[in-house]
């Protein structure tokens, strides 16, 4: 499933990138006295207890403005309770209640979305000072200091018990998210899969600001389509709707089986869609790279699709594992076979070999070359086995997992692949150490 988001808002200057660098762990988002300091918006991903969420840091909300840029953050902010699950409203303890505050709040009660009111620059646990913010009509209050760390527990405590339920998706359904850069034609290949115009097609980029959920069956399979906004390089987000389409992306990913990448024959292989896929695949997706517009690509020859794809290979190896397409949406041509090879990458992603198979092919291995021998000490791999699927994971269990270099783990892997092939899937092969 995908994550669920939680945003911080609330005036300038209050301490909210604090708070999300204290709660991230790492000093991702600008930290300053000037208000006014954080404009674009900051994202990632956070962990308490076991529960994993998106943490959003906002610009600080200014009303009655008309200043271009409180203008631009307050567009902002709107957009971020829109699309959050939980908001945690975060006010000035040392400063009180200011009159903005009590506006924010009628805000958030409006917004009928869950929100908590959080108290930072508490640095002093006996302080009382936080009291007064009752008067905004909250239950609780939970007074945290962003800057030493205090509170912070029970404030992240009631974060995860205060975050909404999600239905589950039926279990046999494949979820694609359709991923890739802006305009490289997301929304019409799926059009073209489901057989109709239920996505607004257009030549300006970033038409599609939301993730669509599309259902459809094939071949008796379940498939439920994600077309995602198109996710540009974070220097480039500029605005809030740019910024929660680059999250939805992400999210997309997070809750996908398979993941389709397209590309724009016309402008080649960019930095951006290498980035995009690599999201995906260590994410553990399936992923399928199609390259469409290729009616329209120059000087094409009967060699120019093998090319293209041996120098995608080079700039990044475990391309070689992941089939690609060639197609027009335009034109139709091999739309089709997208859903014959999603069908294809999730049975290759959730196929289980049975142990006597993993070892028989250990053993083949260990025959063709045997691991390095650490100083001093004897090193055996004894057996293996399939642990996980999606992404498939096989354990090789041995007497010394740690003195095992990664070019002989590369090894193991190749002569998996080579064995169960497993088209468009990771394969994750761990060294675990044997029970004496």
């Amino acid at each position: 499933m995908s994550l669920p988001v939680v945003a911080l808002v609330g005036r300038p200057n209050v301490g909210k990138s604090h708070l999300f660098n204290r709660v991230i762990g790492e000093a991702t988002a600008i930290v300053s006295e000037e208000a006014g300091t954080t404009r674009d918006r900051h994202f990632g991903e956070a962990e308490w207890a076991g529960h994993h969420f998106w943490l959003v840091d906002t610009g600080g909300l200014v009303e009655d403005s008309d200043l271009p840029m409180d203008s631009a953050i307050r567009q902002q902010v709107m957009q971020a309770i829109d699309e959050a699950d939980l908001l945690l409203f975060v006010v000035d303890a040392k400063v009180g209640v200011h009159p903005s505050d009590a506006r924010i709040g009628d805000l958030l009660r409006n917004s009928r979305k869950p929100w908590l009111l959080v108290a930072n620059k508490v640095d002093n646990p006996d302080s009382t000072d936080f009291y007064e913010f009752y008067r905004l009509g909250v239950t609780d209050v939970y007074p945290v200091s962003a800057s030493n760390g205090k509170g912070s527990g029970d404030l992240l405590d009631a974060v995860v018990k205060a975050i909404p339920e999600t239905a589950d998706e039926p279990s046999n359904a494949t979820r694609v998210a359709v991923i890739g850069r802006p305009n490289v034609g997301k929304s019409s290949i799926v059009n073209r899969l489901l057989g109709e115009d239920r996505l607004v097609v257009s030549d300006e980029s970033g038409t599609t600001r939301d993730a669509i959920d599309a259902p459809m069956s094939y071949h008796g399979q379940e498939l439920i389509f994600v077309d995602t906004a198109g996710l540009r390089r974070q220097s480039r987000i500029d605005d809030g709707i740019e910024f929660y389409s680059s999250l939805r992306t992400r999210r997309a990913i997070d809750s996908a089986d398979v993941c389709v990448l397209v590309i724009d024959a016309t402008e080649g292989l960019h930095n951006q869609d290498l980035k995009i896929a690599t999201m995906a695949w260590e994410a553990g997706r399936g992923l399928i790279l199609v390259v469409n517009k290729w009616d329209m690509y120059e000087d094409k020859t009967d060699k120019s699709a093998d090319k293209f794809r041996k120098d995608a290979v080079e700039k990044v190896p475990y391309l070689n594992f992941v089939p690609f397409l060639f197609t027009s949406a335009l034109t139709g041509q091999r739309i089709t076979k997208v859903l014959d090879v999603v069908l294809q990458v999730q049975e290759q992603r959730t196929r289980r070999i049975s142990t006597s198979q993993v070892n028989d092919a250990l053993e083949e291995l260990l025959a063709r070359r045997q691991p390095p021998q650490a100083a001093g000490r004897e090193v055996k791999l004894n057996y293996a086995t399939q642990v996980e699927v999606e992404p498939p994971t096989i354990a090789v269990f041995g007497n010394h997992p740690e003195t095992i270099p990664e070019h002989y783990i590369r090894f193991l892997h190749n002569g998996f692949r080579e064995k169960w092939g497993f088209l468009g899937s990771p394969l994750r092969v761990i060294l675990r150490r044997k029970n004496s």
